[in-house]
Order: structure tokens, then C-alpha cells, then sequence
């Protein structure tokens, strides 16, 4: 990656990033990716009763399994699974979607935007693969095809992008208003938004590893921005003649 600084901070702008008990180093990339925009970080570790409203945006990054118990099936494999932070997740998903502010969900984190709107995962694609297999997580080497008139497919000028590739479960069932935006040459979701008003997208790939590629690097800009303008809203509205009215 070119050498980049920092950008200065919106003052307030903090982004929640749920997350596992113990951080890893993708999540301190997803960090660092959210921080060359201009945003503050606070990470959410399971059962951690973090108070929504006071965030900005909310990240739901990669990590174990999604119970299956989750979307009405039982274990067909042998995966790790966190109950707690499913419970959280769904916890902040509840909040965000309530007062409106953008998620961006990685990996288990789009796969859990699915479940949380009534969708359902295949819980392993791996032996169902024909045309792509695991790619080193430091390479776009995995080929994914946007939709065009998608957030995705504008904010990365192309309609077929590189990206990397580790994870065994995918989405089957697509929930309740969300599109497909982006699939694989197996034809496997990529990409996920939502179709109302308030800006969410889950990408199946790890964009934090590719912060060196512009494009990948673009998600987390967007995101921010995404969270500014509805920051920006959110105090318009508090400091509007009705709001003051109902405060007296």
C-alpha cells in the first residue's frame, strides 16, 4: 500500500466493531481502515451492552460460525460457534436498524445481516465449489462479479473486481429486503445490501487485508461518509423546532 496518513478526525464520529472476546489483527485493520477516514473505533466484544445510539455506524467483522439454531437448522458440520456474540449481534443489529445508522457487516458479519433478516446459510459450500477455491487472504485473487447500480458496484467503477476468499459458509436463503450485489464465478453470494432506507451492505470477502488496493480501501471510505451524513441528520433533528418543543 502507498504510504498514506491519517485523515483528521470527525469530530464524534465513532464507529462500533463487534466483534470476538480477544481482537486480532483484523480487526485492528478493519481499525486502521476506518480511522484513514477520519473515524474513532470502539470495539464491542461479546455480551458487552453497548448503548447504539451514542455510535455512529457498526461494523460486524468476520469471526466463528453462525449458530444454525439461528436460521431454523441443526449443525451439519463441525464449526466453532459463539452464542454470546450472536445474541449481541443481534442486540446491535436491533439498535441500528431502530435509529437508523449504517452496518457494514465482513464475512460472518454479512452472513449474519442475512440470518438477522430471515434468511438462512449454507453451512458448507467447500466441497460445492467448482470454479474457486480458498485464496491467500493478502491477495484479490478470487474473481467477483457487481452489480452495476448497486453502493457496491458504484463505488468500485467495475463491474468485475479481485478478492480474497476464506470462508466455508455462504448465504443460501437471501432475507427479507436485501438484493444480491455481487456474486462469485460460483455463482455463491458475494455481496448483499438492503433495499429501504438505511445504508447496509455485507460483503463475503475481507476487505481489511486489501487496504492497499484502492477499491477495497473505498468500501471503508464510503461507510464513513455514509455515517457522517446520517450523524449530521441525527443533529439536525435534535436541534430542529419540533425536537426542541418536545424536550420542554
Amino acid at each position: 500500500m502507498s504510504e498514506q496518513t491519517e485523515a483528521p478526525e470527525i469530530p464524534g464520529l465513532t464507529i462500533g466493531i463487534s466483534g470476538p472476546a480477544r481482537r486480532s489483527m483484523a480487526h485492528r485493520l478493519i481499525s486502521l481502515g476506518l480511522r484513514l477516514h477520519g473515524a474513532r473505533t470502539h470495539y464491542i466484544r461479546p455480551g458487552d451492552r453497548t448503548n447504539v445510539a451514542l455510535l455512529d455506524g457498526l461494523v460486524l467483522s468476520g469471526g466463528t460460525h453462525v449458530h444454525p439454531q439461528r436460521y431454523q437448522q441443526q449443525s451439519q458440520v463441525t464449526a466453532r460457534y459463539d452464542l454470546k456474540r450472536d445474541a449481541t449481534d443481534t442486540h446491535l443489529l436491533e439498535q441500528a436498524e431502530a435509529i437508523n445508522i449504517p452496518v457494514l457487516g465482513i464475512c460472518r458479519g454479512a452472513q449474519f445481516i442475512n440470518v438477522f433478516h430471515g434468511g438462512s446459510l449454507c453451512q458448507n459450500v467447500t466441497p460445492l465449489r467448482v470454479n474457486t477455491r480458498h485464496r491467500p487472504l493478502l491477495l484479490p485473487l478470487q474473481t467477483v462479479r457487481l452489480v452495476q447500480d448497486s453502493r457496491l458496484g458504484q463505488l468500485m467503477y467495475s463491474h468485475v473486481i479481485g478478492a480474497n476468499r476464506i470462508h466455508s459458509q455462504a448465504i443460501k436463503r437471501l432475507g427479507r429486503n436485501l438484493r444480491v450485489t455481487a456474486v462469485d464465478n460460483d455463482l455463491f453470494v458475494q455481496a448483499i445490501e438492503n433495499t429501504g432506507q438505511q445504508w447496509l451492505m455485507g460483503v463475503q470477502w475481507h476487505p481489511e487485508y486489501l487496504l492497499y488496493h484502492t477499491g477495497h480501501r473505498r468500501i471503508f471510505g464510503h461507510f464513513v461518509q455514509a455515517a457522517r451524513a446520517r450523524k449530521l441528520e441525527r443533529l439536525d433533528n435534535l436541534e430542529s423546532p419540533d425536537a426542541r418543543l418536545q424536550g420542554e
